[in-house]
């Protein structure tokens, strides 16, 4: 009786976990289409790299708001053990900033980006300024 109900707890979880990284996988994707249509709009030299897991929408967004080389540091920062959560919150507040600009680098509204904080927003959000005609 304990070993049917353990074998089913441990299919349930692994059955999740399957899901969870299908779904991943998915948004990395479309994020990723949907970022290189937006750097291809703003007009940016290496629209591939939103392909990069992790980062790659993060690069696109700070090219196209046109800062310079510091934002890596952010990026370098999360790794200091003591300092990760400033750096963290620090790398979320820098990236809302680039969003916007990357949002009006494509004549969109700026303040999307502060709406793309909220999780099923942002993926229809980024379709839209990555593939509305206007």
């Amino acid at each position: 009786m304990v070993l049917d109900f353990s074998s089913g707890l441990i299919a349930l979880i692994l059955g999740m976990l399957v899901f969870v990284l299908a779904m991943s996988v998915v948004i990395w994707i479309y994020m990723s289409f949907a970022f290189m249509a937006m750097a291809k709009k703003a007009r940016l030299p290496t629209p591939g790299l939103a392909w990069l897991p992790g980062v790659g929408p993060a690069i696109i967004a700070f090219q196209a708001s046109k800062m310079a080389w510091w934002p890596w540091l952010l990026l370098i920062g999360m790794f200091i053990p003591v300092l990760n959560f400033v750096f963290m919150t620090a790398f979320l507040v820098f990236a809302t900033i680039w969003q916007w600009k990357l949002f009006e680098a494509i004549n969109k509204p700026g303040w999307w980006a502060i709406l793309c904080l909220i999780f099923p927003l942002n993926l229809i959000f980024w379709g839209i300024a990555a593939w509305s005609k206007k």
